[in-house]
């Protein structure tokens, strides 16, 4: 996954990493890598601290510049700019909203693209959760909930029902797939 990550990045990097003069001609491919390593690093983040469900809605087509998801993406990609390459808080975020939005539109489009096959939704979750996702058919969990609407009226998608059954906090005890997926949305 992170190689086709890098590969998106160098094919959205344009005027925005390539030409810029902030970011040293030398120093492009590193940008690059830490455009990469700083998307793929926010994704494996929201998972491991519970927010499947916006990182699922990410991929659902969800990536308006307000959603959770993006947001931190956007705030750990600046910030990633601004410690790697001494930029200031502007420039950074500057870069950070010349090529995330491509990025992530290409990402998501290339993973709900059933003839794309250089990014699934397995392969992804697999990588972010470090082989926990290994087992669970994540496509078939995202097709039964993508889009859905709170259909029992606790103000949750039904998606996010399921992350709950999932996590410790259920007070229920599991039992079979539960107890096989235990610890897989921390």
């Amino acid at each position: 996954m992170l190689e086709n990550l890098i590969n998106l990045v160098k094919e959205q990097a344009g005027d925005t990493i390539i030409s810029n003069p902030a970011i040293p001609n030398e120093r492009n491919d590193e940008a690059i890598e830490t455009a990469s390593h700083s998307i793929a690093g926010s994704l494996q983040q929201m998972i491991s601290n519970g927010n499947v469900t916006d990182v699922m809605q990410l991929f659902n087509g969800q990536s308006a510049a307000d959603a959770p998801a993006v947001q931190n993406i956007s705030g750990d990609l600046t910030r990633n700019f601004m410690e790697k390459f001494g930029l200031n808080q502007q420039t950074a975020g500057s870069i950070t909203s010349g090529i995330l939005p491509g990025i992530l539109g290409k990402l998501i489009h290339k993973t709900n693209d059933p003839s794309d096959n250089s990014f699934d939704l397995q392969s992804i979750f697999n990588t972010l959760t470090n082989g926990k996702a290994q087992g669970i058919n994540i496509q078939d969990i995202f097709s039964k909930f993508k889009g859905s609407l709170d259909k029992n009226g606790d103000g949750h998608t039904d998606l996010q029902d399921v992350i709950t059954m999932f996590s410790d906090n259920n007070k229920s005890e599991g039992g079979g797939l539960l107890d096989s997926v235990k610890g897989f949305f921390k």
